[in-house]
């Protein structure tokens, strides 16, 4: 039981948080160098599940999921079942819930490199494609490390919108939030504090290092 729900939240963390770091990466290019009018209105869009309560957001998810909609209708003809409360679904709902925590570091990465070093590239005779593989894009990892890790510590704390558009099946939707909530209403208090436990301390190791791995990180690029 507790392995399946490891296992299955592991997979969905890092699924999640390797097609977030695909979508992002040009997203927060673009936001980083545009002048668009329609800048803050797609940055309040990405930032939405930031304060829409998760419910809201499984909800209108779990419609949008729907074998009588658009997507949803697509997943059911192409493979026969609903992408609600299957773990595709799962990886769909994580990637809306968990885009600012992915997209914000690598904007602010993007954005802290300034103009500078692309307009020196330019001079030099680099084109834009160039200057971004070759400059822009390394100068950018300690964004990209930041923006992977907080992707997978936030997707394996999701509760309200894995249990919306995932349920509790064990096996197939059930991660640790889940079975840790199901613990708590069968009153099986030991096994929830385990879990509680094994949850507060892995986010706490994590953030100390990715805290520590950014200060040396910057400290290199400084030097």
């Amino acid at each position: 039981m507790i392995a399946d729900a490891l296992w299955l939240t592991v997979r969905l963390a890092l699924t999640t948080s390797v097609l977030l770091i695909l979508l992002c990466l040009p997203l927060a290019a673009w936001l980083a160098t545009t002048r668009s009018r329609l800048k803050p209105w797609v940055e309040a869009l990405v930032a939405l599940p930031l304060v829409l309560p998760p419910t809201v957001l499984g909800f209108y998810l779990l419609l949008f999921m729907s074998p009588n909609q658009g997507v949803g209708r697509w997943w059911f003809e192409q493979f026969d079942q609903t992408l609600a409360f299957s773990f595709w679904g799962l990886v769909l709902g994580s990637m809306v819930y968990s885009l600012p925590f992915v997209l914000q570091p690598l904007q602010r990465t993007l954005e802290a490199q300034g103009r500078g070093l692309s307009e020196t590239a330019y001079t030099l005779g680099a084109n834009r494609w160039q200057t971004f593989l070759s400059i822009r894009l390394p100068l950018a990892i300690p964004g990209f490390v930041a923006a992977f890790v907080l992707g997978v510590a936030h997707t394996v704390g999701e509760f309200g919108v894995v249990l919306m558009i995932g349920g509790n099946i064990p096996g197939q939707t059930q991660v640790l939030s889940i079975l840790l909530f199901d613990q708590v209403e069968s009153l099986n208090y030991a096994l929830a504090h385990r879990l509680s436990a094994g949850l507060v301390v892995t986010s706490l190791l994590v953030l100390v290092g990715l805290y520590r791995w950014n200060r040396h990180a910057t400290v290199r690029v400084g030097t």
